[in-house]
């Protein structure tokens, strides 16, 4: 079972956990903090090798996505366009536009191999999506997406992955495709989530930023950074909150909390 609210206050840690990150104070070298930037699209390449198509589940839970392309359509039938910024290997994508066949989606992702893997899969049709190679920190969106053109962005579990000093560049470029008065749907890792707390001593990058064995990376989100990145970028902020969520697994009597940042930014 697990339970689930929404709200702006953070998660309390216990006195344990406070300890545990109090601790953790030494941050990996600068030498290699340089060479996991430099390497993050081989670590992410690898990262889809490893787990191919079949550690990802579809991702039929974003339903709220689905209550959102409906509520941003004028009339029932309009046709939609809409960026995947970060599209893994479609799990998003395809459910959507099973779903939905009013929809025209671009796609990218920072891996060339999760890329492959979309244009793979048996849903893959030119005709319904275009997907393509992106670094979304310098890659102009706007070769591949003409200005303007976009309904709904989403940018589920994506900026985590990117540098602190870099995630301003992707909402510019994605800020150039966006129709006015059109949204970003944000989701990802909120602060003090499970995932933070697990980080054994020696991966810690910076604040609330971390890497894993496999030398990918994730940040984790405060309400305020995230407000404050998009602002500056030009965008409003529609909603902005914190989901804790925790998970029983009853077997093992374990509680597992679960905190992501539930996100809608418009372009005004």
């Amino acid at each position: 079972g697990a339970f689930q609210k929404k709200g702006h206050s953070a998660r309390v840690l216990s006195s344990e956990e406070a300890e545990k990150l109090a601790k953790d104070q030494v941050l990996v070298s600068e030498f290699k903090q340089l060479k996991l930037e430099k390497e993050a699209q081989k670590n992410w390449d690898l990262f889809y090798k490893r787990n191919s198509t079949n550690f990802f589940k579809d991702r039929h839970w974003t339903t709220r996505e689905f209550q959102e392309l409906k509520a941003c359509r004028e009339f029932a039938d309009q046709k939609l366009t809409i960026l995947e910024a970060g599209c893994g290997v479609g799990n998003c994508l395809f459910p959507l536009l099973e779903e939905d066949m009013n929809i025209f989606a671009y796609a990218c992702d920072f891996s060339p191999r999760a890329v492959e893997y979309v244009k793979k899969n048996a849903l893959y049709s030119t005709e319904r999506c275009k997907v393509f190679q992106c670094d979304l920190t310098k890659d102009d969106l706007l070769d591949n997406i003409p200005a303007d053109s976009v309904d709904v962005v989403t940018l589920i579990f994506v900026l985590s992955a990117i540098h602190p000093d870099k995630m301003h560049l992707v909402l510019r470029n994605i800020y150039k495709v966006l129709k006015p008065g059109k949204c970003i749907l944000f989701r990802d890792y909120g602060l003090y989530d499970h995932a933070m707390l697990r980080f054994k001593s020696g991966s810690k990058l910076g604040e609330n930023f971390y890497v894993r064995q496999d030398g990918t990376r994730s940040y984790f989100f405060t309400e305020e950074f995230l407000s404050q990145l998009f602002k500056a970028e030009g965008y409003e902020q529609v909603v902005n909150e914190y989901v804790q969520r925790e998970t029983v697994n009853r077997k093992e009597d374990l509680r597992v909390p679960r905190v992501f940042l539930q996100s809608k930014f418009q372009k005004p």
